[in-house]
């Protein structure tokens, strides 16, 4: 995000009822996973009403799994009743352990609120993944500490390549570290085994013989993923965007909000769905200038 942000009008974001019918929409149509991301999903107001009302899915069968991605400020507050709800694993978002690199990074100085909520998932039952954005200017020397620093706690961790979206207020060219270039550091003090499972998503893994855990590398720059992405992402505004790196979208809050009947929502879905990409168009070359207007925040990270 930029430092200064235009937020929505309240009646542009749709309910948590709202959204819940959105999500039965497509669990009707045969979504068995769902993610909750934000921004930061866990600072709305009720947000665990959301979660209680599609904790439901899981329980009758129809869900495979309800998870969330987190900056994990708020995580000690919840983890116990996320836990209770059935998530069983959850994505924090975690770019360094060094709290004067961390406040830099996120503009605030909440390492250590991070950590305790981190811990209180774990002590919860909840499995934990870390995503950390490779920076080239902030924690390219810190990766191999983070890394191993999960892998001790047990945490499986995913390195994110920098994605040129909405302007953040800088040049991003020199941020962006190719996760090929990490790799090859990693490669020359670890053993990196790669392994063939996929989760439908942007990430491919690896086993770290030495540190006994799993690394994820989401490299939508220097490598593109799309073949393997079975993802679409709704915003709180009711888009539909079948891809992070494409402008192409498709409203669900009209048809949500003409009718009470599912008939036109279903159909919205099912249309847009023919419309997902082969691959994004992320080029490193231009990197200086967003990609899309859009934020992250905007769409769910």
């Amino acid at each position: 995000m930029a430092e200064t942000m235009q937020f929505l009008p309240r009646p542009d974001v749709l309910s948590l009822e709202e959204l819940e019918r959105v999500c039965a929409a497509f669990i009707g149509l045969g979504v068995r996973k769902l993610r909750l991301t934000g921004g930061e999903p866990l600072v709305r107001r009720d947000f665990m009403v959301l979660v209680e009302a599609l904790s439901r899915y899981l329980k009758s069968g129809e869900l495979d799994e309800l998870t969330l991605t987190t900056n994990g400020t708020q995580l000690a507050k919840y983890a116990s009743a996320l836990a209770v709800c059935g998530l069983k694993r959850i994505n924090v978002s975690l770019d360094s352990l060094n709290a004067a690199t961390f406040a830099k990074i996120t503009r605030r100085d909440k390492l250590g609120d991070v950590l305790n909520g981190i811990a209180a998932a774990k002590d919860a039952g909840i499995k934990i993944k870390i995503n950390t954005v490779a920076l080239a200017n902030d924690n390219q020397a810190e990766i191999p500490d983070i890394i191993g620093w999960a892998h001790s706690h047990g945490h499986d961790i995913s390195l994110i390549e920098t994605m040129p979206l909405g302007d953040v207020g800088g040049d991003r060219t020199s941020q962006y570290l190719s996760l090929k270039t990490v790799r090859q550091d990693l490669d020359s003090f670890w053993t990196l085994r790669d392994l063939p499972f996929r989760t439908g998503g942007p990430a491919r893994y690896v086993h770290i013989e030495e540190t006994g855990g799993i690394l994820g590398f989401i490299t939508p720059l220097s490598d593109n993923f799309c073949e393997s992405c079975n993802r679409v992402r709704l915003t709180c505004t009711g888009q539909v965007y079948m891809c992070l790196g494409h402008d192409d979208g498709a409203d669900l809050r009209t048809p949500l909000r003409t009718s009470s009947d599912d008939g036109y929502l279903i159909q919205a879905i099912e249309e847009s769905i023919t419309r997902k990409p082969k691959r994004h168009d992320f080029i490193a070359e231009r990197l200086a200038k967003p990609a899309l207007v859009r934020h992250m925040s905007m769409t769910g990270g």
